[in-house]
């Protein structure tokens, strides 16, 4: 791939004073950073395609490195990608050509092939689908620009992924009836992608927790219910990660509404000195910068956002820096750090300048004192 020129080095000095002052609050940084999740945008945007995002892990950290500097966004390189430690559990992944892949099958159809579920061994681990994937793209940054590289131990939302293992109706009709056989499920998964977490930590040392909530939220359960599962679980895996060597940096991503839930997890599940906490909505609106400082900027850097879905369907830059400045107004003064983000990962054919417009409001509204 040596189409790509080099990474530049004046660049990513900037770049990394902006991320180490959101998060452990190092000087020098000019502005917040700015982080659009990005995933198969990058690839879209140096010619390529969506499925070659998921299909050519190289490529795509090759794309995802020189999207970061081309948007002046973070100096590291973190690819992922769909139900990663699912495919070692008996799931079968499709690929496609305009979404990421996507379960085409279930290993849960009856109650008792909950306990039948076979963990697999760490030999298996690393042989499998998903360590393998994330090794190609963290090896292939680690060689080639390496001073963008981190290692990314991705263990994603354990309700949502363990849902996937008997499908999602099934799951939901188990959190209301038979709510022991939902949390077996997702203690199968728990420990899957903790054996996944620490063979990343082996192979590269300390690693980046990404995980979160995402089926579990205010449009999909009731609180009683999110209490009842989603802290415990989320806790548990951060909790044997770390036990595993991965860590210290967490970052929680929780997608959808969260109006009714978000106050459940402070005191339930692990901040560390290096946890960065994003949400994605409040309602139908980006879950407001001044509620999530109040609730959670105390205890940890977080991440106010903006609706991914204005990136790829308002032609209008004014209107994304507008809402990126309000987010901006609301949460600057929060005491452990703010990064500028957006609700999920930014779609894939978003305009460019939308993506510019959200850099550029950092520039003007979140400037470092």
């Amino acid at each position: 791939m040596d189409t790509f020129d080099p990474i530049d080095d004046t660049w990513l000095a900037k770049a990394k004073k902006r991320y180490a002052s959101a998060v452990i609050g190092a000087p020098g940084a000019d502005r917040v950073p700015v982080d659009p999740m990005m995933l198969s945008h990058s690839t879209v945007l140096y010619g390529h395609t969506i499925r070659e995002f998921y299909e050519n892990p190289p490529l795509a950290a090759q794309c995802l490195a020189h999207a970061q500097q081309r948007y002046d966004l973070l100096p590291v390189t973190k690819y992922y990608f769909a139900h990663p430690w699912l495919p070692e559990l008996g799931i079968d992944l499709q690929f496609m050509d305009l979404t990421a892949p996507v379960p085409i099958n279930t290993v849960v159809n009856e109650p008792g092939d909950v306990d039948e579920i076979e963990i697999p061994g760490k030999e298996d681990i690393t042989r499998g689908y998903s360590f393998q994937r994330l090794t190609g793209a963290m090896d292939y940054i680690k060689e080639h620009i390496p001073n963008m590289f981190v290692p990314l131990a991705y263990v994603p939302e354990p309700v949502g992924s363990g849902a996937e293992l008997c499908g999602l109706e099934q799951f939901f009709m188990w959190t209301e009836n038979e709510m022991d056989l939902a949390k077996k499920l997702v203690d199968k998964y728990i420990e899957t992608a903790t054996m996944g977490a620490e063979a990343i930590a082996k192979r590269y040392g300390m690693a980046l927790l990404n995980t979160g909530a995402v089926l579990e939220n205010s449009d999909t359960m009731a609180p009683h219910k999110i209490k009842e599962i989603s802290p415990p679980a989320i806790n548990k895996l951060v909790r044997n990660c770390l036990s595993k060597g991965a860590g210290p940096q967490i970052f929680y991503h929780f997608c959808g509404n969260h109006k009714d839930d978000y106050m459940l997890y402070p005191g339930r599940i692990v901040f560390t000195p290096l946890t960065i906490m994003q949400i994605g909505y409040w309602e139908q609106k980006e879950f407001p910068a001044q509620i999530m400082k109040e609730t959670f900027g105390s205890i940890c850097a977080i991440m106010p956002s903006v609706d991914t879905k204005l990136f790829v369907m308002e032609n209008n830059q004014k209107k994304i820096y507008e809402h990126a400045k309000a987010q901006l107004e609301g949460g600057m003064d929060t005491k452990c750090g703010l990064i500028l983000g957006t609700t999920c990962e930014v779609p894939p054919y978003s305009f460019e300048y939308n993506i510019d417009a959200l850099v550029q409001a950092a520039r003007d509204h979140g400037v470092c004192l």
